[in-house]
Parts: C-alpha cells; structure tokens; sequence
C-alpha cells in the first residue's frame, strides 16, 4: 500500500489479540482499522510474532512508521529512586533492576526495561517480557517496518498529554473497565495506580475514587481530573476534562492501538 504523508501504524497487543490500525495527521479518516487476529493461548511470543505476520500479510506496509501500544496487563511499571551520586546510565538501569527484584522478586533479565532515567530525582521506569518483545520487533524488522516504539499502554497515553496535564490535576486513562491514574510529581510522572471500574460508576464514584488514592498516597487530592481513553459519559459533569476524542463503537483492541495517536 502506498504510503502518504502523515499516514502512520499503530499496532495493538493484548492477551486477546492483535488489531492493526492506520492514522493519519491530514483529511476525513484520522484513523481506520485495517484488521484484528484473535490470540487464542494469550500473548506468548510465538503467537504475537505469527499473529502479527498475519495481519501485515495483507498489505505492503515496507517503511511505514510503525508504534506498538502492549496492554497494561502484560507489562510492569514502578517507581526508581536512583542512588546517592548515580552519574551514569548504569548506574539508574541498576537501581531499576534492583528496585524491580525487590518489587517482583524476579531477576529484570527476562524484561526489556526502559526509563524515564533521571540521576536527580525519582523516575518511572516500564518493562515488557523479554520474549513478547523481541517477537514484536522481529516480525516489525521481517516486513521492513520504521519501528517508532514499543510501549504499555498507559505510558503512551502519559506521553501524548502530559504536557496538557494542569498543576493541580491528575492525569488518567480509562481502557476495557480499568481506571488508571498517573499521579504527577515534581514535573514528571510519580505514582500509577489501577483499579477496576464498577458497573454504574458515575461521577460521584469518580470523585470518590480519586479521594481515596490520594489518601492511600498521602498527597493532596487532585482538583480536576483529565482523563483520555474511553471516559463513559456518566463522567462527564464538574471538573472532568476529556483529552482526545473518545471513539465511539471501537473494540477495545482498536483503542489500545490508537491510545498515544497524534493523528
């Protein structure tokens, strides 16, 4: 398929399948889905990897710029304080693998770790199985992909607003019946909490919600909150800011694939 400008991929991966979806900065169709292949046995590498081929296979997608969004669950995010006068980049990879044995009680050497590295203050760092990892970038490199990224979810949705995020505001993605926070502190990200939204929940659940993590944290509760992703519209009263468009009757995989999108 003949690539115009602006035109980009986005690929979503979950336990329940892979959904390719193409976006593009200019005209009436900002985003489409191509296709979607369910994943039977969950997100193992071999699968993802043929799941993947699969969904290439019908087109001629050579050189596009390609990001992959990984759902939340198959992925591990934590807080690293680095170490009094780390200097270099292994010294913070260190104190995140350290920090994640600690967390996980598993050695980091079977994750791909990546980092908002910072040798002055507390950093957020993510890992994705080292096996879905290399399955993603190896069926990409196969069919001549540009690889932009490989990301969980709620670090694309934080990469995409942060910079819109208020002071006195917590920033939250809603995806599949999950709520997650990310709390700012000291101009980037601090604390990242989940929780599973009940049936019914309206805006005084959401409030509520919110009142109670902060609480749970022991930091102010948030003033506003701005929230992207499928924000049900139950929510949509007070101090709610909606980030992006909500897109209506999409699967749940077609919006974890467009979750980050700028298009």
């Amino acid at each position: 398929m003949r690539r115009r400008f602006g035109q980009a991929l986005r690929i979503g991966v979950s336990n329940a399948g892979i959904t390719l979806v193409k976006t593009s900065r200019w005209g009436a169709d900002r985003a489409a889905v191509v296709a979607e292949h369910a994943v039977a046995d969950g997100a193992s590498g071999p699968q993802v990897a043929d799941a993947l081929r699969a969904l290439l296979a019908g087109g001629s997608w050579s050189r596009w710029p390609a990001s992959v969004v990984v759902a939340d669950d198959l992925a591990r995010m934590w807080q690293v304080t680095p170490p009094p006068g780390a200097a270099r980049m292994a010294d913070l990879e260190a104190a995140a693998a350290l920090r994640f044995q600690q967390l996980y009680g598993e050695p980091a050497s079977g994750w791909q770790v990546a980092g908002s590295w910072d040798p002055s203050r507390a950093f957020t760092a993510a890992a994705l199985p080292r096996h879905l990892h290399d399955a993603l970038t190896g069926a990409a490199a196969e069919h001549r992909l540009a690889l932009v990224e490989v990301v969980p979810q709620f670090i694309a949705g934080w990469n995409r607003w942060c910079h819109l995020v208020a002071p006195d505001a917590w920033y939250g993605l809603v995806h599949d019946g999950v709520l997650t926070f990310g709390i700012p502190e000291n101009a980037g990200l601090g604390a990242v909490r989940a929780a599973q939204v009940p049936a019914g929940a309206d805006a005084r659940w959401l409030e509520a919600h919110a009142a109670r993590e902060a609480l749970r944290l022991g930091v102010a509760a948030p003033a506003r909150l701005q929230l992207s992703g499928q924000v049900p519209d139950a929510w949509l009263s007070g101090g709610l800011t909606v980030l992006g468009e909500t897109l209506a009757g999409w699967t749940a995989g077609a919006a974890l694939a467009a979750t980050g999108s700028r298009a």
